[in-house]
């Protein structure tokens, strides 16, 4: 890329991505050597930019938090995108997010093109969001894990889990996956070794520790929505037909079973009905059905029923008063 100007837009474009850019990885995208690079990372410093580097092997340029950054650079795609988040926004389940997205919307159309400020309003004009009560997100532990799985670092937070346990957990986050009105982070638990899905509505106090994740983890999913969603590479189960109904409205109930877009359809005002064929493990789907807190019933397979049942045998062991001695 011959053109100075122009590289100089492409290459800060390229670190307002949150991570940490090889300076070899930089010259093969712009098609330039790396010392170019150099000379135009310090061109952008010049210009007020804070351009921070790192030595080593590992090393490489990142955009970081300065005093007064320069405005981000925006293609065509990447505006609309972030302006139909926007306007998506209001409905959403991160709470307080509503005005400032409205905010942000309006200053956001305001420098649009013509053309692209047509895009975003047919596409608004056109989709129309589901509301419905639940837990809501703070923004803050949103961005901070948000972060934390870009940069690929360890954070650790306070989670409390369904039985308003709390503890203190040391992760390496893979990725944030919304399914429904929740959010979700799919994490690598330190402490536990092993793969964890935690309800970001229950995640306080994120702080990240600075320390880099270096090992190449695999995922036993082909990505983190399956992960969540209870498709699990090696559970490796047959696809069953599962039909369960339960005494609770469709809103309550659809997007929390890891179903897809129409699997749990209305039976009147107060019932829903799932009837779908799933590859889930019966164990996981048997803990949603029971983490639910609505009654249902497991018309098939007898797998599932077997597998609820059992749940419900544990649970009443691990309630029963302790013997007296």
């Amino acid at each position: 890329m011959s053109d100075t100007p122009g590289r100089l837009l492409t290459l800060l474009s390229l670190l307002q991505t949150p991570r940490e850019w090889p300076g070899s990885e930089l010259a093969q995208r712009l098609g330039v050597t790396p010392r170019t690079v150099r000379r135009d990372v310090d061109r952008l410093r010049d210009l007020g930019y804070p351009v921070e580097a790192t030595l080593g092997s590992a090393g490489g340029y990142r955009l970081v938090a300065g005093a007064a950054l320069p405005p981000l650079l925006l293609d065509d795609d990447e505006a609309v995108a972030i302006a139909v988040g926007l306007r998506a926004a209001a409905g959403s389940a991160v709470a307080g997010i509503e005005e400032a997205s409205v905010r942000a919307l309006g200053k956001l159309e305001q420098v649009l093109p013509s053309r692209l400020r047509h895009r975003v309003r047919t596409i608004g004009a056109a989709t129309l969001p589901v509301g419905a009560d639940g837990p809501v997100v703070d923004p803050e532990v949103l961005t901070a894990l948000a972060a934390a799985a870009a940069n690929r670092e360890r954070a650790r937070f306070r989670y409390t889990s369904g039985d308003e346990t709390g503890s203190s957990r040391l992760v390496e986050p893979l990725a944030l996956v919304p399914s429904g009105r929740r959010w979700y982070l799919v994490a690598w638990d330190v402490d536990r070794a092993d793969w964890r899905t935690f309800r970001v509505d229950r995640i306080a106090r994120v702080q990240p520790t600075g320390v880099r994740v270096r090992e190449q983890r695999t995922l036993p999913a082909d990505d983190a929505a399956g992960y969540v969603a209870g498709r699990r590479t090696d559970w490796g189960t047959p696809e069953l037909r599962v039909v369960v109904s339960f005494d609770a409205p469709v809103r309550e109930v659809a997007g929390r079973l890891g179903d897809q877009p129409g699997q749990v359809v209305a039976d009147g005002d107060a019932h829903c009905r799932l009837d779908a064929r799933r590859d889930d493990s019966m164990e996981w789907l048997a803990s949603r059905l029971v983490a639910l807190g609505c009654a249902f019933t497991v018309h098939a397979p007898t797998e599932l029923a077997s597998a609820v049942r059992a749940l419900g045998e544990r649970a009443a062991a691990a309630a029963a008063p302790a013997p007296r001695r």
